[in-house]
C-alpha cells in the first residue's frame, strides 16, 4: 500500500530501489557474563574484531583516489585513531577480565561511558563527534558477528535506510550500486551531504519516521530535492519516475554540449567559472570542462594522508603538478587550513581545544608553527615558476596576519634565490573572507592583498552563530538570511569599487539555485566543484544580468526569510539543495 514520508532533501536526484534497512549502530546488548574459562577466548574474539575493523578502514583508505582521498580520508583517519585509542581497548579488556562480561556487553558499557563524556561537552561541534564514536563501535560490533558473505547492505538497486551514514561509506555504497540513501538524522550541511552532492547520490536526511514506516525490501521512490519518500509507489508514481528519468538523461546530454561553450549571460556579461580542487583528478576534470582556472586548491589534503607532515620536496612536487596541469590557466592554492575540527594524524593541531571552530586553525595555526609554514611557503613559491599561481590565506581577521605572511614570503623568496631556485616574479596574495571580522574590516585589509575569496560555508556559520553540522539547526542555517545577503553585497560592491577581484568558493557558488542571486549581487568569479560546473554555466547562459539585478533588488528589500525563499527558490520553505 502506498505511503509517504516527508523529510529534508540534502542531495538532488530521483531514485527507485528496494529498501535495505540498517538498524541503529547504537546497539543494546543484553547484560551477559561468561565463565572464567571463556575470558581469554572472548578477549581474543574482541581483539580480532578490532583487527577486522582496522583492516576494513585500511582497505577503504587504499582504494581512495582523487578528490575522495581528501574528502573521505580524514574521516577514515579519525575512525582509525579511535580504534587505536588505548583507553578504549584497555577499558574493554578490563570489563571482560575483571567483570567476566561478554565482548558485546563490554562494548556497550564502554560505548555508553564514552558517549556520556561527549554528551557533557558544551561545544556542539565536539558533541557531534559522538557520531564518529558510534560509527566505530558499530563497525567493531558488526565484526564480532560477521559471517563471510553476510553483509547485504549496499547491493545494486538498494536504497540504504539508516540512522546516519559516514562520509567514508558513501563512495563504497556508490561503487556497489546503491541508488539513494535515507537517514533518520543528519543535516543538509553535513560532510556526508556535501560529499553525496559531489557524487550525485540522492540523499534525504531527517526522516524520523523511516524505521517505523519502511520495512526491509519495500520498494521506495526517493526525491533527493524535495525530501519526499514514497513507499510502495503506485502506477502514477512510476510513470512520473520514468518520465523524469528520460528528462534527466536528455539533460545530461545537453550539459555535455556546454563543455566548450562560453560562460556569458544573455545580455553579454562574461562570467568566469573556476574549480575547487583537492587532487590532480579534479584539476584534469576542471581543465576538460573549460574552467577558467582553479579558484581554490585545498593544500591540507597532503597533510591528512599520512602520519607525518609532508616535507618541502613532497609539497613542491604536488603543487608543481597542479600548476602544470592547468596549462597556463591561473591556480589559487590555499595555505594549510587545519584545526582541531579535522582528523590530524600528523599531530599538527592543538589537542583538547574547547571550541575547535573558534580555535587555533587556518592562518592562526600556520603562524603558530613557523617551521611548518616556512616549509609550505617555500614549496609554494618554487611551484610558482611553473605557471600562473596565487596564494590564498584562510581565516584572516586582521592586518597583522597579512603582514606576517608577506614577511614570510619575502624571506622565503630571498632564501630560494640564494639557493638558485626559480620563483615567479609576481605571486598574488589573497585572503579568505569567511569570518565577520574580515568582512567588516575590508577597507583596512584590502590594502595588503591582491584578491578576495569569500568562503560562504564558514561565513554563514559565523554570521548566524549556527554550527552548520548541527541537525537541529539544519533548516535555519542557510545563506538566505537578510544579514548574509547584505554582507555578500557589501563585499562584492567593495571589490568592484576598488578594482579587487572577488570570487565566492563556498557551496553556494556551486548550487544553480543561487546563480541568479549571486550574479545580481555582483559576483563575476565563481569557484565550485567541477561536477557542478556545467550546470552553473547553463544557468548563467540562460539569464540576463538585468533580470538578475532586478531579482537582487527585490531580495534585498525582503524583510524575512520566508519572503527571501519565495523569491529565490520559488517556495516558502527550504527543502533541499
Amino acid at each position: 500500500m502506498r505511503r509517504a514520508v516527508q523529510a529534508q532533501g540534502a542531495s538532488r536526484g530521483l531514485a527507485l530501489g528496494r529498501a535495505r534497512v540498517r538498524q541503529s549502530q547504537v546497539f543494546d546488548a543484553a547484560p551477559e557474563q561468561i565463565s572464567a574459562q571463556a575470558v581469554d577466548g572472548e578477549v581474543e574474539r574482541l581483539h580480532l574484531a578490532f583487527d577486522v575493523a582496522r583492516s576494513e578502514l585500511m582497505e577503504m583508505r587504499q582504494r581512495l583516489q582523487g578528490a575522495l582521498a581528501h574528502e573521505l580520508g580524514e574521516f577514515l583517519d579519525l575512525h582509525g585513531l579511535i580504534l587505536d585509542d588505548p583507553e578504549l581497548l584497555h577499558g574493554l579488556d578490563d570489563l571482560i577480565r575483571k567483570a567476566n562480561y561478554s565482548a558485546d556487553y563490554a562494548l556497550r558499557l564502554q560505548r555508553d561511558r564514552l558517549a556520556s563524556v561527549f554528551d557533557g561537552i558544551d561545544d556542539p561541534y565536539m558533541r557531534s563527534r559522538r557520531e564518529d564514536l558510534d560509527h566505530v563501535i558499530g563497525r567493531v560490533h558488526a565484526a564480532l558477528h560477521r559471517n563471510p558473505g553476510s553483509d547485504v547492505i549496499g547491493l545494486a538497486g538498494d536504497v540504504l535506510v539508516a540512522d546516519t551514514v559516514a562520509p567514508s561509506e558513501l563512495a563504497q555504497l556508490t561503487e556497489r550500486g546503491v541508488v539513494a540513501v535515507i537517514t533518520t538524522q543528519g543535516s543538509a550541511l553535513s560532510h556526508s551531504a556535501i560529499l553525496a552532492r559531489s557524487l550525485h547520490l540522492p540523499l534525504v536526511v531527517g526522516a524520523h519516521e523511516a524505521f517505523a514506516k519502511i520495512a526491509d525490501g519495500d520498494a521506495l521512490l526517493v526525491d533527493g530535492a524535495s525530501g519526499e519518500i514514497i513507499i510502495e509507489p503506485d502506477a502514477d508514481d512510476l510513470r512520473r519516475f520514468k518520465h523524469l528519468q528520460r528528462e534527466t538523461a536528455r539533460d545530461r546530454k545537453a550539459l555535455q554540449r556546454l563543455r566548450d561553450a562560453e560562460t556569458i549571460t544573455l545580455d553579454g556579461t562574461t562570467v568566469r567559472l573556476f574549480a575547487n580542487a583537492e587532487s590532480r583528478d579534479d584539476v584534469a576534470q576542471a581543465y576538460e570542462l573549460g574552467a577558467s582556472g582553479v579558484g581554490l586548491y585545498r593544500t591540507e589534503f597532503l597533510f591528512l594522508q599520512g602520519r607525518e607532515s609532508p616535507d618541502e620536496e613532497q609539497q613542491f612536487l604536488a603543487y608543481r603538478d597542479l600548476v602544470m596541469g592547468m596549462r597556463g590557466r591561473p591556480v589559487t592554492l590555499r595555505t594549510l587550513d587545519l584545526g582541531a575540527d579535522k582528523a590530524d594524524s600528523a599531530g599538527i593541531c592543538l589537542q583538547g581545544e574547547p571550541n575547535p571552530a573558534l580555535g587555533v586553525r587556518g592562518v592562526r595555526l600556520s603562524l603558530s608553527q613557523p617551521h611548518l609554514f616556512r616549509t609550505q611557503m617555500r614549496a609554494l613559491l618554487r611551484a610558482s615558476a611553473y605557471g600562473k599561481m596565487n596564494i590564498l590565506i584562510p581565516m584572516v581577521t586582521c592586518r597583522e596576519e597579512i603582514y606576517a605572511v608577506r614577511r614570510l614570503i619575502v624571506s622565503c623568496r630571498e632564501e630560494l634565490h640564494d639557493e638558485n631556485h626559480a620563483v615567479a616574479k609576481q605571486v598574488n596574495l589573497g585572503i579568505m573572507v569567511e569570518v565577520p571580522a574580515a568582512a567588516l574590516a575590508l577597507p583596512q585589509l584590502a590594502h595588503d592583498c591582491d584578491f578576495l575569496s569569500v568562503g560562504t560555508n564558514d561565513l554563514v556559520q559565523y554570521l548566524l552563530a549556527m554550527d552548520r553540522g548541527n541537525e537541529a539547526l539544519a533548516k535555519s542555517n542557510s545563506p538566505l538570511h537578510p544579514a548574509v545577503l547584505r554582507v555578500l553585497r557589501d563585499i562584492l560592491s567593495f571589490g568592484l569599487r576598488r578594482g579587487i577581484p572577488v570570487s565566492v568558493c563556498g557551496e553556494m557558488a556551486g548550487d544553480p539555485v543561487f546563480t541568479r542571486l549571486l550574479l545580481g549581487l555582483g559576483l563575476r568569479d565563481f569557484s565550485l566543484h567541477p561536477s557542478n560546473l556545467l550546470e552553473v554555466r547553463r544557468q548563467i547562459r540562460e539569464v540576463s544580468l538585468a533580470d538578475c539585478q532586478r531579482l537582487c533588488r527585490r531580495v534585498l528589500l525582503a524583510k524575512d526569510r520566508a519572503h527571501l525563499e519565495k523569491l529565490v527558490l520559488g517556495r516558502s520553505t527550504t527543502t533541499g539543495h
